[in-house]
């Protein structure tokens, strides 16, 4: 019954939980802290099922502690739920913050059915997301030991001035072509180009990994049609995947959109209405992804190569339709902008707005659905009609 649910929010830490805890019928909580381990849990466990008249629910925001404490929560038969934090309402003018106040504040926020609570993977999908943004770690590390080698031969001198691009077959044989007066200077360069190659093996047997992990069961299918798409090969489909764990989350294109923080913001008060830059919010992960993948479409589309032909082998026609409407709608979206004046980045955005429908589209196991509609286009007497009307209600 509604009336006797026991209300927990849990302040969550890396060595202790501070707990609040709303009794039915009790106008005052209960407060304390517990150590965050194994013990300490079952003993809290054993304490809110004692003075419980019926249902408990806890709750916690989403941080570094992950999902492990509502997995032993959960096997434990207390329901549980992991709140996304930034999505916490938050008084303008509140300026104190404890532990204790924000464990008190989710107990009566969860009670009052505000919170928006985040869809946690499974084990298994968790550690394949940890996968995929395990190598993201070392891309990263990748890029930042090749700059220092870069700007170390940029302060002696050496400038790579050819119209090959860095990190080719050409600029790899000119940094072993040069010589160095200064013995201190050799050992630099020899030390920065160990970590190079250290750091491009470590990439090789991430992308072997990630190979391995597109082939099992969960993931062997919707890669296999993201692949389809053009610019999309195995990293960039299972980073979308693994981040997603489950397109069927999302009701339509635009809240992926909004999911992946790739919708304009918006400030509207009164008669005053301004869009801004993207929210940035959600997934980081995949937003990057997606965009990085979204350049291949500022070119003209020239068919289908050899390598796409290839990925598309034997994948459902469905999901092919899609694929090439894509590639016709969103190379056309490309050069439209930026005929227009747009900044390239700022149409690439668009490009990346659009191509994650095309991706809910084709991942959406519905076998009617060929392709996603255009949004509808505003007429130029539309325009024209609804500048007249702000004019009128200006001048009134």
């Amino acid at each position: 019954m509604e009336g006797f649910i026991t209300w927990v929010g849990i302040d969550a830490h890396k060595k202790t939980l501070v707990v609040a805890v709303l009794r039915p019928g009790k106008s005052e909580p209960e407060e304390f802290t517990v150590e965050n381990n194994e013990r300490s849990i079952r003993s809290l466990v054993r304490g809110l099922e004692k003075g419980a008249r019926g249902e408990i629910r806890v709750c916690y925001e989403a941080g570094p502690c992950g999902y492990a404490l509502q997995r032993r929560l959960n096997s434990d038969r207390i329901a549980c739920d992991v709140i996304a934090p930034s999505l916490i309402p938050r008084k303008p003018g509140e300026r104190i913050k404890t532990d204790r106040r924000d464990a008190l504040k989710l107990a009566e926020l969860y009670r009052a059915g505000v919170l928006t609570v985040v869809e946690p993977p499974t084990p298994e999908q968790e550690s394949i997301r940890d996968l995929c943004r395990c190598r993201e770690t070392v891309r990263a590390d990748l890029g930042r030991c090749r700059h220092r080698l870069v700007k170390m031969l940029v302060r002696r001198g050496f400038i790579f001035d050819a119209t090959s691009r860095l990190w080719s077959q050409r600029h790899r044989a000119w940094l072993r072509s040069l010589a160095f007066e200064n013995e201190i200077d050799r050992v630099v360069f020899t030390e920065y180009s160990l970590a190079i190659e250290q750091a491009e093996r470590r990439l090789r047997a991430m992308d072997s990994e990630m190979e391995k992990a597109a082939q099992l069961p969960l993931y062997r299918e919707h890669v296999a049609w993201l692949r389809c798409f053009h610019g999309i090969d195995t990293t960039i489909a299972m980073i979308f995947i693994a981040e997603i764990h489950g397109i069927e989350r999302f009701d339509s294109p635009r809240g992926l959109a909004a999911y992946l923080g790739l919708v304009p913001t918006l400030y509207a008060s009164g008669d005053r209405s301004r869009r801004g830059g993207i929210t940035k919010t959600g997934n980081g992960h995949i937003r990057r992804a997606i965009i990085q993948a979204c350049w291949h479409y500022r070119y003209p589309s020239r068919g289908v190569g050899a390598k796409l032909r290839e990925r598309r082998e034997g994948q459902p026609e469905r999901v092919l339709t899609i694929a090439d409407e894509a590639q016709r709608r969103l190379t056309k979206r490309y050069r439209h902008l930026t005929d227009r004046g747009k900044n390239p980045n700022k149409a690439v955005i668009a490009v990346a707005r659009e191509l994650v429908g095309f991706f809910w589209a084709a991942l959406r196991d519905n076998r009617n659905a060929a392709s996603i509609p255009p949004p509808k286009k505003t007429s130029r007497t539309e325009v024209g009609q609804s500048r007249k009307a702000r004019k009128e209600k200006r001048a009134a």
